[in-house]
């Protein structure tokens, strides 16, 4: 399997000058926990919420401070013809959470550890669902009038 299909797209972006409380509002708005901050197409970094509250507020900086003052501008990517595995051994070798996705110098998506382990869960679902077929009479559903009931 490709990164780029378990990857989430499109990346949330920011440009380096935009404030540390747009880049939390944009993370809010979106769910995620990052930020990616761009200019001019070219990744200069990433900043997580982690950043923003440690190395901003913690350092006494208000929410009108540049993002560029809390992202890591050392960035470990993967590219998204890679396959997945690449990810992980990435991931592993890496210690980070979170990869931006990259077409040649282009930012195209994220990839988590949650979306390799929704993955991985996808994988041992489908693995083990004829197991589990075969071995109830017939498949689960609402519990009828006369089935026992549990708990009670």
């Amino acid at each position: 399997m490709k990164v780029s299909e378990a990857m989430s797209a499109p990346a949330v972006t920011i440009p380096p000058r935009a404030a540390l409380g747009e880049a939390a509002r944009q993370m809010d708005e979106y769910g995620v926990g990052s930020v990616l901050v761009v200019e001019g197409g070219t990744l200069r970094g990433i900043a997580t919420d982690r950043d923003l509250a440690v190395r901003g507020l913690g350092r006494g900086l208000d929410g009108g401070a540049p993002v560029e003052a809390v992202m890591s501008p050392q960035v470990i990517t993967v590219g998204v013809a890679d396959d997945v595995y690449v990810a992980y051994r990435t991931l592993r070798r890496s210690g980070v959470r979170r990869l931006p996705v990259l077409d040649g110098h282009r930012v195209v998506g994220m990839l988590t550890v949650d979306d390799l382990l929704l993955d991985v869960f996808q994988r041992v679902a489908d693995l083990l669902g004829p197991v589990a077929w075969s071995i109830l009479e017939e498949p689960p559903g609402p519990p009828s009038a006369d089935s026992p009931s549990h708990g009670t």
